[in-house]
């Protein structure tokens, strides 16, 4: 078998190659990092709400004893749930020495014309919730003006959660935490099977299969060409020598 590339051909498939080769190890690195992180959620340590603020592991267990901001609530939005627009209520919880946090209590469906928010039933009694406290997530690259929150006008609805943002517009200093509700509680709403992150080790697993098998795709056109390139070479040889052979006779 002869094999005969063209050089343009081998430069533009083997960076091909090696782009794709690259993205995938790349995926491969996430879905390492992915499953620490998951990890680290599914063996978060049972800690007071007093000893996870202050020693800010990744994710921490707790147990919270306060009230709640009866009437001042973040609506975060676009969460999905069961093919319906929604958002998760953030409202803040003040702890028994004044500190204050965000708590996400789940899901509320959302009206399709957005003239009017979902009512968020709130009390100020005294109690104790429980949940996974965790640091806010970034929420990925950003589209369009940052939200303009305001200390007069609750409930909010906002595209992005920044936790100073919000403090300013409560006018109060709020732990840069997040309280995620557990599912038992009866303060939260739908929607609190709480995971770590959106996209979860299994997916970047197989997006790097997607690249590796790119890559691999991309040495096996190269190759077949290469191939077909030394087979049309020869028989262009083969036709020229023939040529000259009855040209002579």
């Amino acid at each position: 078998m002869v094999f005969r590339p063209s050089i343009k051909l081998t430069l533009v498939l083997l960076v091909l190659a090696v782009i794709f080769a690259r993205l995938g190890w790349w995926q491969t690195e996430r879905k390492v990092e992915k499953q620490q992180l998951f990890d680290q959620f599914r063996e978060a340590p049972v800690l007071s709400i007093e000893d996870a603020l202050s020693q800010g592991p990744v994710f921490a267990r707790v147990e919270a004893t306060g009230r709640y901001d009866p009437e001042r609530h973040v609506l975060l939005d676009n969460k999905i749930q069961d093919g319906r627009a929604g958002v998760h209520v953030l409202t803040p919880f003040v702890l028994q020495d004044g500190r204050e946090i965000l708590v996400n209590r789940g899901w509320l469906p959302l009206p399709p014309d957005r003239r009017s928010l979902p009512e968020v039933a709130t009390d100020e009694d005294w109690r104790t919730i429980s949940g996974i406290l965790s640091k806010p997530s970034a929420g990925g690259p950003r589209i369009g003006a940052a939200d303009v929150l305001v200390r007069d006008s609750w409930p909010q609805l906002v595209t992005y959660l920044e936790i100073d943002a919000v403090g300013q517009a409560l006018g109060v200093s709020l732990e840069p935490w997040l309280l995620q509700l557990d599912q038992s509680d009866a303060s939260g709403f739908g929607d609190r099977q709480w995971e770590p992150a959106t996209m979860g080790p299994e997916v970047h697993a197989a997006y790097a299969v997607q690249w590796f098998a790119l890559s691999l795709t991309t040495l096996i056109i190269w190759f077949v060409l290469g191939v077909r390139r030394a087979k049309s070479l020869a028989i262009q040889a083969a036709i020229g020598e023939t040529n000259e052979g009855t040209a002579e006779s």
